[in-house]
C-alpha cells in the first residue's frame, strides 16, 4: 500500500464528512476538502481506486448540495443516474463475459471538469458569500448537456462493444 493509495482511500473515507459539512451548512469545510491536491504517482490499485474516489466524492457532494437546496434535484438525479448507468453497463458486460476496458471518453472528461467547477462555485458561493449566480446557472446547463451527451456516447460505445462479440469475437 503506497502513500498515494492511502491518500485515495483517505479521500473515500472523507466522503461522509464532506456530505455532513454540506448538509449542516459547513460549506467552508467542504470547499477546503474539495480542493485538496492529488499526488500523481501511478500504481494498479491507484488506477482503480482514484476514479472511484473522485466519483464517490463528486456524487456525494452533488447529493449533499441537492439536499441543501444549492443544486436543483433534477440535475443531481441526472448526474447520479449517469454514473449508476455507466457502472451498471460495465458490470453487466463483465458478468456476461464481455468486459470493457475502463477508459473515460473525452466528453466524460469535460463533464467531470464542468461538474467539479460547478460544485466549487456553488460551495464558494454558499460558504463564502461570493456571487456566482449567473455563472452557476450557465454551468448547471453545461453540466446537464454534457451529462446527457456522455450518457449517449457511453451507451453507443457499450452497444458497439456488446455487438462486436457476436461477430466473431
Amino acid at each position: 500500500m503506497s502513500i498515494p493509495n492511502l491518500i485515495t482511500l483517505g479521500r473515500i473515507l472523507l466522503v461522509p464528512i464532506v456530505v455532513w459539512a454540506i448538509t449542516t451548512g459547513g460549506m467552508r469545510i467542504a470547499f477546503d476538502g474539495f480542493l485538496a491536491k492529488h499526488f500523481h504517482m501511478r500504481s494498479e490499485l491507484g488506477a482503480l481506486l482514484d476514479p472511484l474516489a473522485d466519483k464517490a466524492l463528486i456524487v456525494s457532494i452533488y447529493i449533499a448540495l441537492g439536499i441543501a437546496g444549492a443544486l436543483p434535484i433534477a440535475l443531481v438525479i441526472l448526474v447520479v443516474s449517469r454514473d449508476i448507468m455507466i457502472v451498471s453497463a460495465f458490470m453487466l458486460s463483465w458478468l456476461v463475459g464481455k468486459p470493457m476496458a475502463v477508459r473515460p471518453l473525452p466528453v466524460s472528461k469535460a463533464n467531470t471538469v464542468a461538474q467539479i467547477v460547478l460544485a466549487t462555485l456553488v460551495l464558494a458561493q454558499r460558504g463564502f458569500g461570493f456571487d456566482f449566480e449567473l455563472l452557476s446557472r450557465l454551468l448547471m446547463a453545461l453540466v446537464a448537456v454534457l451529462t446527457l451527451l456522455s450518457i449517449a456516447f457511453y451507451l453507443a460505445e457499450w452497444v458497439r462493444h456488446m455487438n462486436s462479440f457476436g461477430a466473431g469475437h
